[in-house]
């Protein structure tokens, strides 16, 4: 993987985290099934982001 395509790995994670702050946030004004729902997608995103986050670090700096 290229350092640019790793760059736009790693921002599509912050992205990520940032998408399940706000799904959170809005759950919390929505009835009660849709805040689980929305707070599951939420989860989802958190995880596949940490995923994102733990691949670019531990892959290290990339040389070319």
């Amino acid at each position: 993987m290229t350092p640019l395509q790793n760059m736009w790995f790693s921002f599509f994670g912050i992205f990520l985290m940032f998408a399940s702050a706000g799904l959170t946030v809005l759950a919390q004004k929505l009835p009660s099934f849709w805040r689980g729902l929305l707070l599951l997608v939420a989860f989802i995103f958190l995880i596949i982001a940490g995923l994102i986050v733990f691949v670019v670090v531990f892959r290290g700096p990339t040389a070319e």
